[in-house]
């Protein structure tokens, strides 16, 4: 609920306090003396247009602060941990005017922006002025009003998370054929390069290898004749290279006796002896393996020429790369092969989800069906209390063209005001103040069923008096039961109810005229309701009705 609203240098207030009663408040005042002006300061802590033009003195900036004392509901949890906000159960909101006409907001002391206080206003605040018909007329708002009186919370939550579930997969479902699309449309293509790949059949490193033998089938002529010249040199030239170092060691051998140094030298000469002897042998071999074979030759060339245009065609360097591609290209083929089975699996899946959603929907639109025909009737019950005797509302569901979060009706809330039996979309047939009183008495049904935050009725009553005014007291009298309730009123009948009244006045202060507000005691009371009766200087037997009233 409001506790209290501080507003300060704001067009001809310059620094007020109003502590609110958390029941039935009443704003009364004489025209002109400011009472719309509260509700525009009011208007600014809930999120409307700031203007440099409303400060009362351009040299200072305006400060309009509201608080709210009451234990914040689900919603207003979320919102304080989504925005990472400190949260009890005081809420202090403030707007801040500079004269250059920027404004700053806060929640409990920490800047936000104007899009964050404007949706938790939305939840502490119902602020209905005359000729103001959006909420009425708002889609969630009338499925708001159904769904309270039809008590059908848990079927509805749980519909919204099964839609939610359905929602997401057939978003699924439609990315995975976009897919299916996309791979069909390149799934010759993936197949003829991957068989072509196939068929080549490249094994590791091949490439890389065959490069290694083309060179030597390349030059093996000229290297056979370096080889079979190195082995003759070694073995059996005219003074083999083998054969002298023999004879050196055994030259040497017959001096280790002699000179001790020599024999580390001898043992080294013959292991070269038994080293160039292996190394003799080794040549042999690779000389009498290599094999000048015309063939082979043609068949690496052929080999090479078949693995060097893959390279170039793939864009790549090496062997592995190709093999790489080749098992990039099966796991896309697989990959477009698979889509076709989680299609189905999905399709059957979002299949379900609707089912059960719609099963949930049918059951949500029955219940709000049903609870319909008491509803117009309670409505039209209280619409002919409040002087509209003639005027009808009519609920009209009908199926929508898909599931939706909120179910699968489309919800109208229809107007007759003359017994017509046209009924008409309420923005086109209702007058504000007929469309005021229509809130009321929405709201005064719904107010045990459905979480209505402060509720601020800026002259409502427009357009009647007597029986009707009386009528209209009543009711918010009641509705304040359960909900805090701020009503600016001109008549005396709804004034009597309020369980506080505060009284707006203009007074001189110097030089000034400026705007002030009291809350009246139960004397002060009598005298202001009766000159709202008979205007001023009220005779004996109006003041007695005043008192009356208030008693009542």
């Amino acid at each position: 609920m409001l506790s209290t609203l501080f507003i300060q240098n704001y067009a001809i207030i310059d620094e007020l306090t109003v502590r609110f009663s958390p029941h039935f408040n009443i704003i009364t005042g004489e025209t002109g003396a400011g009472k719309s002006i509260l509700v525009g300061a009011l208007g600014l802590v809930l999120g409307e247009r700031a203007d440099s033009q409303v400060l009362r003195d351009n040299g200072k900036k305006c400060i309009v602060e509201a608080s709210f004392n009451s234990k914040p509901g689900i919603e207003i949890r979320e919102f304080f941990q989504q925005g990472d906000l400190d949260a009890d159960d005081n809420i202090t909101l403030r707007r801040e005017i500079a004269p250059n006409g920027k404004s700053r907001s806060f929640i409990n002391d920490t800047p936000v922006n104007l899009a964050q206080l404007k949706k938790l206003t939305s939840m502490l605040v119902d602020l209905h002025q005359q000729f103001d018909t959006l909420e009425l007329g708002n889609d969630d708002f009338q499925r708001g009003v159904l769904d309270a009186l039809a008590g059908h919370g848990n079927n509805l939550q749980q519909y919204q998370y099964i839609f939610r579930q359905f929602s997401s997969e057939q978003k699924a479902l439609q990315q995975l054929k976009e897919q299916q699309v996309n791979a069909n449309r390149e799934l010759d293509y993936y197949k003829f390069l991957h068989n072509e790949l196939e068929e080549t059949g490249l094994k590791e490193n091949e490439l890389e290898e065959m490069e290694q033998e083309l060179q030597v089938l390349s030059n093996a002529e000229n290297i056979k004749t370096i080889l079979a010249a190195s082995c003759f040199g070694l073995n059996d030239g005219e003074q083999p290279l083998v054969q002298q170092v023999k004879i050196i060691v055994q030259q040497l051998q017959s001096l280790k006796a002699i000179h001790p140094a020599i024999t580390a030298v001898t043992e080294r000469l013959l292991s070269a002896q038994i080293e160039l002897s292996d190394i003799a042998g080794d040549l042999e071999n690779i000389n009498d393996g290599l094999n000048l074979d015309p063939k082979r030759l043609n068949t690496v060339n052929e080999r090479l020429a078949i693995g060097y245009k893959l390279l170039k065609k793939h864009n790549v360097k090496t062997t592995g790369d190709l093999i790489a591609m080749q098992e990039d290209l099966l796991a896309k083929l697989e990959q477009v092969l698979n889509i076709d089975d989680s299609i189905l699996q999905k399709e059957k899946l979002v299949e379900q989800l609707k089912d059960d959603a719609i099963k949930l929907a049918t059951i949500i639109s029955n219940s709000r069906k049903k609870i319909v025909p008491g509803l117009e009737e309670k409505i039209a019950s209280l619409l002919k209390q409040v002087g509209m005797p003639n005027a009808l509302l009519k609920i009209k569901i009908t199926a929508a063209l898909s599931l939706q979060l909120h179910g699968s009706d489309d919800i109208g809330f229809l107007f007759d005001a003359n017994k017509s039996g046209k009924f008409e979309p309420l923005h086109k047939v209702a007058s504000g103040g007929e469309l005021s009183r229509l809130m009321l008495s929405i709201k005064s049904i719904v107010a045990r069923s459905m979480q209505l935050p402060t509720l601020i009725f800026d002259e409502i009553d427009t357009g009647i008096s007597g029986e009707a005014a009386r009528q209209v007291g009543v009711i918010m009298k009641n509705l304040a039961k359960l909900h805090q309730v701020i009503s600016i009123t001109h008549q005396p009948q709804i004034a009597a109810r309020a369980d506080a009244h505060f009284f707006v006045y203009k007074k001189e202060k110097q030089g000034a005229i400026l705007t002030q507000i009291k809350q009246l005691n139960d004397e002060e009371r009598v005298d202001v309701i009766a000159n709202m009766m008979a205007g001023d200087n009220p005779s004996v037997t109006v003041l007695q009705n005043a008192k009356e009233m208030l008693l009542q």
